[in-house]
């Protein structure tokens, strides 16, 4: 039988319902809030997975293009690979659930969401995170608890719960906060460079909003749930991890005192390949768990003189950033680029500069649109000293490519006064953790090498964090093992006026208020001090962009003169084109994009499109020729299908008894505008124009 709740959120039923879909799951629900509905199961495997050492969870969202009302596009006429807007949303899912499951939980567990019907006002992806907690907390599967997830918005200084998608783009945050009912687990947003305190209260904001929603999937668990399952737990036996730990007494601390990452690799490798030859008679076929032993060992030895002895594994104390160096200017074909080193961590970054022709065509659920601000991100198996097939970007380089782009877009200059398309490329040659946020530092010095005008610069680094019973220690700046083996990876990306976007993951069920400030404050500081190591290389964008850069010019011109422009079929845009070699736009507005190799062939393309749509002025000197001649004048060409007449008494100081004696059809003479009569006719005078460039003459003699 179906079972129903309700809640009041932002002024809008959200419904989660379950028992009438899916029910061979293990768990579903389907939650919609205005017309968008989304359906998200759940299903877990009966036995562990023996070969996995870590939580064998997968997460899918799809989009039925059914749900707007579309037929897809292409030859199949079906859905095909995820997009990036579905891969985004699949890592939003996992995110805050993944920390929830018991620890030792290794037997495979698969969600699906599937968009059923989308309004084009509330965006699926809230609802898939909810659906997932709820399908999971009404399955039989373990769960230490559900989670709830919001969007927030704000406009003129008020917060909004699940803004619209023109909310969103009108508002100054974009936020998705989730957790449990004692604190945030996740965070993903952008900002409009807002502040840390701000930030904050949106939270605070949020999880009043999370609490109510987990109230509601509570509430239905108690109407509809399951009785949870008993499973078998992956756990290392004790005497095995007591005897490991004698073992490598002494080694694992050498291990982790190692500052450089290679040699803490090949070492630590040599302490794995001798604790398992020593252990190989003792206990045979417990490879996986002498592994685990070891790496719960030296999990325990690293949080422990970070608790205790305040030592982090490079030697810094908790506040202090890794070595930085910037370059700028390095590769000499490319219209921008940098590289940006932090520790053992280095990123590439080139910006190219393209045309209207190079926009993103996005056709989503919500719509179809372009877009002209694109971040790539690459990490390639050498950037961490390893060998593996490369076959396109996956779920991880989709996210962190993402992550950077929100952090810049705040800071690009409009589309009026900087008409290109921007494409960023980041390929991580070293990667020693928080390379996304090193991305996002080489994408803001290679954006001022190319010369956009961006509004500030940007800079990012991850906060991490160490929480032990009631201590807890934040660090700056978090390397590789100190992620792998914490509590938080909190990225924080801004300029110094304030926050542009920000992503947290938590290990656990939250994080208090307290912690939160005091990692806003502590990445502030950093934040601050890499921006001054950035403005040392280049403080500002170049005055001009790159020369290999197409010259873009974009003109206005009265909407009566548009079919002026085009021509009859084409034909005087085309011979513009030809004569130019530029590429020329006119959109519905009158507004044209002119874009060329050089900016000689743009200005060019100007001046013959001004030329057509320009008006005949009263008192302005023009070089005409002549297209016809009679006995009372001459009939000039002062303007592209624009005639004025030269009468006969208007040729010259002297008595002209003949026009033919004085003019020649196809000749160029100057001629001044005397005056237009009400009936448009332009009078025009050969002898005014020889009198006033006389006068021009005498007065600069």
């Amino acid at each position: 039988m179906a079972k129903k709740v309700e809640i009041e959120l932002g002024g809008r039923k959200l419904s989660m319902e379950t028992g009438w879909m899916a029910k061979l799951a293990d768990g579903a629900a389907t939650v919609r809030y205005g017309d968008t509905v989304v359906l998200v199961t759940a299903v877990a495997s009966r036995k562990i997975k023996e070969d996995a050492d870590y939580l064998p969870l997968f997460v899918d969202y799809r989009e039925k293009t059914y749900a707007a009302g579309k037929i897809p596009g292409g030859f199949f006429k079906r859905e095909g690979r995820p997009s990036e807007k579905e891969v985004l949303t699949a890592r939003l899912i996992d995110r805050p659930l993944r920390p929830l499951f018991p620890l030792g939980f290794r037997n495979e567990v698969q969600i699906m969401a599937v968009v059923l019907s989308a309004d084009a006002e509330n965006d699926p992806d809230i609802l898939a995170v909810i659906g997932g907690s709820a399908a999971l907390a009404l399955s039989d599967i373990p769960m230490v608890r559900p989670v709830g997830a919001v969007r927030v918005g704000r406009q003129n200084g008020k917060f909004i719960f699940n803004p619209t998608h023109a909310q969103v783009e009108e508002g100054e945050l974009d936020l998705v906060v989730a957790g449990t009912k004692d604190g945030v687990n996740m965070v993903d947003g952008r900002a409009r460079q807002i502040s840390e305190e701000v930030i904050q209260e949106s939270l605070l904001f949020g999880h009043q909003a999370v609490k109510q929603i987990i109230d509601g999937i509570e509430q239905l668990v108690g109407t509809a749930g399951k009785e949870k399952r008993t499973v078998e737990l992956f756990q290392v036996d004790e005497e095995i991890k007591r005897r490991v730990a004698e073992f490598v007494k002494g080694r694992i601390t050498e291990v982790v005192s190692l500052p450089d990452k290679r040699q803490r690799e090949e070492l630590g490798n040599t302490m794995v390949e001798e604790t398992l030859a020593e252990f190989a008679e003792i206990y045979p076929d417990k490879e996986t768990e002498i592994k685990a032993a070891l790496d719960e060992i030296e999990k325990e030895e690293v949080r422990r003189r970070i608790i205790e002895e305040g030592k982090r594994v490079d030697g810094r104390v908790r506040s202090e950033i890794r070595p930085i160096s910037c370059q700028v200017g390095i590769l000499p074909r490319t219209h921008g680029s940098a590289i940006f080193s932090r520790g053992q961590t280095q990123s590439l970054v080139v910006t190219t500069l393209g045309t209207a022709h190079d926009e993103q065509i996005l056709d989503e659920l919500k719509g179809e649109s372009s877009k002209t601000f694109m971040l790539h991100y690459n990490f390639p198996p050498f950037s961490v000293g390893e060998i593996r097939p490369v076959r396109g970007p996956g779920r991880r380089e989709i996210g962190h490519g993402a992550l950077a782009e929100r952090a810049l877009r705040p800071v690009l200059p409009s589309s009026e006064k900087f008409p290109y398309t921007i494409r960023i490329v980041s390929d991580i040659l070293e990667s020693n953790g928080s390379s996304s946020m090193a991305t996002v530092c080489g994408a803001s010095l290679c954006l001022m090498d190319a010369g956009v005008p961006i509004k500030a610069p940007v800079a990012g680094l991850a906060i991490g964090l160490v929480r032990e019973g009631e201590r807890a220690v934040l660090l700056t700046d978090i390397a590789g093992m100190e992620d792998y083996f914490g509590d938080m990876d909190f990225k924080i990306s801004g300029t110094r006026e304030g926050i542009t976007a920000l992503q947290m993951d938590i290990k656990g069920e939250g994080v208090t208020p307290e912690i939160l400030k005091e990692a806003f404050a502590q990445a502030k500081t950093a934040r601050l001090t890499i921006l001054d190591k950035m403005e040392e290389v280049i403080r500002e964008p170049r005055p001009q962009i790159s020369p290999l850069a197409p010259h873009i010019i974009v003109i206005r011109v009265p909407l009566d003169k548009v079919g002026t422009v085009i021509g009859p079929g084409g034909k005087t845009i085309r011979g513009i084109i030809e004569k130019t070699g530029a590429e020329i736009d006119i959109d519905d507005e009158g507004e044209i994009t002119i874009s060329a190799p050089d900016e000689e062939s743009a200005r060019k393309a100007v001046k013959m499109i001004e030329s057509l749509t320009a008006d005949v002025e009263v008192g302005k000197m023009y070089l005409g020729k002549v297209k016809k001649i009679t006995d009372f004048g001459a009939f000039v060409e002062i303007l592209p299908k624009q005639e004025g007449l030269v009468h006969i008494s208007q040729l010259a100081d002297y008595h002209v008894k003949r026009v033919e004696d004085e003019l020649k059809v196809g000749e160029e003479i100057l001629v001044k505008v005397m005056d237009i009569d009400p009936q448009g006719k332009i009078r025009l005078s050969r002898k005014a124009a020889a009198r006033e460039k006389q006068h021009q003459k005498n007065g600069e003699g």
